[in-house]
């Protein structure tokens, strides 16, 4: 196999308008929502830098500026901390904005997550690049995205993340057909379909929002029609792949994830999330759990 290229870069699409969170993200980005006192956004992004990928393209659209403004400097506020002896405040603030070498591209209308990840061709260029969407949280202790850097080092290609769910929850996500190989978490993937009804799901293992694109998808998208909803699809895109000879980029793997992971798309799983980090958090945990026992107790009577 010829000299696979090292993934470098990250792209967070962040464009989406969060109806499901109105009225709070009237005026406020769904991805700038506090897990605890923490954008979930950033959790995102940290990830991207823990898995070794500090330059970081966000695709952003209309009245996202604060995402912008949250990775950037904030002199007035650092210098009132500073001038106060707060270190500890003012390391948090200072921190968003050290992370990673963070770029910014509008998508000018909600077409789908296919469309999206096109904006970033001027940037990505020929390289592999890894998409992290801002509605999944992978717990940081489990690695998923450097493991599926390892896989695409290995095998080349685009590698996907999966998750098995059961199957009366397949129609919500892209669903892959896989076939096994070698090793106990990597499969190579024959076919994907997008929110799938149970019965004609090719399995109960879905996509959740990480992936490792070869370069190849552009060109793929660029020629892909409208699917599902009138948006073009990444999946249909990585369905080309799927069928695509590995000399001309094409392969697609999963990796099987069976660690944890925080879906703050809905607000019943995002107030799960919050609850889940606050119960874990040293600072907190001590006063936040017995409140939190003792409030159930009380509901439970």
């Amino acid at each position: 196999m010829a000299d696979i290229a090292p993934v470098l870069k990250a792209v967070v699409p962040a464009a989406g308008l969060g109806t499901r969170f109105l009225p709070a993200t009237k005026a406020t980005p769904k991805e700038m929502l506090p897990i605890v006192d923490k954008p979930a956004i950033q959790y995102v992004v940290e990830e991207a830098v823990d898995a070794g990928l500090t330059d970081v393209l966000m695709v952003t659209g209309r009245s996202k500026r604060s995402i912008e403004d949250h990775f950037d400097r904030a002199y007035e506020l650092e210098e009132a901390l500073r001038a106060k002896g707060d270190d500890e405040r003012l390391g948090a603030v200072r921190e968003s904005s050290e992370l990673a070498i963070m770029h910014y591209v509008r998508q000018g209308e909600p077409r789908g997550l296919g469309h999206a990840v096109h904006c970033a061709r001027q940037h990505v260029g020929r390289e592999p690049f890894a998409v992290l969407l801002g509605d999944d949280m992978i717990d940081a202790r489990d690695q998923l995205l450097k493991r599926m850097i390892e896989v695409r080092g290995q095998h080349g290609g685009s590698v996907v993340a999966l998750m098995e769910v059961e199957p009366d929850q397949v129609s919500s996500y892209g669903c892959a057909a896989i076939e096994a190989t070698g090793e106990d978490d990597v499969v190579r993937i024959s076919d994907l379909v997008e929110k799938p009804a149970p019965d004609e799901a090719p399995s109960n293992w879905i996509i959740i929002g990480r992936y490792v694109c070869d370069p190849a998808v552009f060109d793929v998208l660029e020629k892909t029609p409208p699917g599902r909803g009138g948006e073009i699809q990444l999946t249909d895109a990585l369905r080309t792949l799927a069928d695509t000879p590995a000399d001309q980029g094409g392969g697609v793997f999963g990796v099987k994830f069976r660690g944890r992971r925080y879906d703050t798309g809905n607000k019943l799983e995002y107030l799960r999330t919050v609850v889940q980090f606050a119960s874990e958090r040293p600072d907190l945990a001590p006063e936040f759990m017995p409140w939190l026992r003792e409030f159930v107790r009380q509901h439970d009577q």
